[in-house]
């Protein structure tokens, strides 16, 4: 396959082509539900959730599930999740934010523009400027409820979300502390490959041209392409990570019938706007708390061994799991360190 159609950083079935999971979208052959009404958990009963809306700087309507703690009172602490890249807030966010209300804190899991509820069009794209602000529009919100302490305010990213995370820590002078949890970079996926395999500008402008192609056509027939989700058949040849994500996003563990990455994948020109724009330049100048957590196995581990060698002062840890991969941190309790991620934000907010 030309490595001008490896759209690597829409997470990982562009770079095995156009999916089985879009075909089978399209033929209507497969009917598959979220295992929890809508939800790939169940909610905890110490805690409620409700659907809220507000909007970003550029008026983009967002849309999260806000969790409590029952016995919440007073002011109370709060974090904004997304996450992971081409999912939405009924999976991995909003079990973290489930489990991290249950421990005492407000949380506000939610939907990326122009993903899941939340608005925008065109739909299923991704931007790294909007994206970041999405976090920045989360906080909006949170800090002008009466119940919510503002001085007491964090994010935690997901995946691709991480790297959105710290890219709006270093923006936001709000947040207190960050999580960002098995991370992607996804300006450094886009513009250099996976593992920096394609890191030259050769490569970059075979990968542009050919996005750039699709633009025209895309604008011809009046419709965005779609680069295709996880597929529902893997390919004898499909790396480790895939069946890592098929393990996940394809079956009753994780699908959502509004997740890209369970369905028919981000539009193939998403990738564009990433290419150019470094989202973790400004990383070294985060003042506040963060905390990176990555499986010591993920084959994503070097984006948060990375970004942690950009950081600076003593507030700040990297924690490798061991012997844990990439989606373990999606979703296996007994693997996420919740204790850590709490002990963590009641420290630094």
């Amino acid at each position: 396959m030309k490595k001008s159609l490896l759209v690597a950083g829409l997470l990982m079935m562009c770079t095995l082509g156009a999916s089985a999971a879009e075909k089978t979208v399209e033929q209507g052959v497969k009917v598959m539900k979220a295992k929890y009404d809508g939800y790939t958990f169940q909610l905890n009963d110490k805690v409620t959730r409700t659907k809220v809306e507000f909007h970003n700087r550029y008026g983009i309507k967002l849309v999260g599930d806000l969790y409590m703690p029952k016995n919440a009172k007073g002011q109370m602490p709060a974090i904004a999740i997304s996450g992971p890249f081409g999912a939405v807030k009924e999976q991995c966010s909003g079990l973290y934010a489930d489990e991290l209300a249950k421990r005492g804190f407000v949380t506000l899991a939610f939907d990326p523009s122009f993903t899941g509820e939340s608005g925008g069009e065109v739909r299923n794209v991704a931007s790294p400027d909007i994206n970041t602000e999405d976090f920045s529009a989360a906080i909006d919100y949170l800090v002008n409820q009466k119940y919510i302490n503002p001085e007491k305010v964090g994010i935690l990213g997901i995946c691709g979300w991480g790297g959105m995370a710290l890219n709006a820590a270093a923006m936001d002078t709000r947040i207190k502390a960050t999580v960002a949890s098995t991370m992607y970079d996804m300006t450094r996926v886009n513009a250099n490959g996976y593992f920096d395999s394609a890191n030259s500008p050769e490569a970059r402008y075979e990968l542009k041209k050919a996005l750039n192609m699709q633009r025209t056509e895309d604008y011809k027939n009046n419709s965005y392409k779609r680069a295709g989700g996880v597929p529902d058949v893997l390919p004898e040849d499909a790396p480790w990570f895939v069946k890592d994500y098929f393990a996940y996003y394809k079956t009753e563990r994780g699908y959502s019938e509004r997740s890209l990455n369970s369905n028919a994948g981000w539009n193939t020109t998403s990738s564009l706007s990433f290419i150019n724009m470094p989202i973790l330049q400004y990383a070294d100048e985060i003042t506040s708390a963060v905390l990176l957590i990555h499986g010591e196995k993920a084959h994503s581990a070097y984006f948060s061994k990375d970004a942690f060698k950009k950081l600076k002062g003593a507030n700040k840890e990297l924690l490798l799991i061991p012997n844990a991969v990439h989606t373990d941190l999606y979703d296996q309790k007994n693997i996420i360190p919740f204790d850590k991620i709490e002990d963590f934000y009641k420290k630094n907010m």
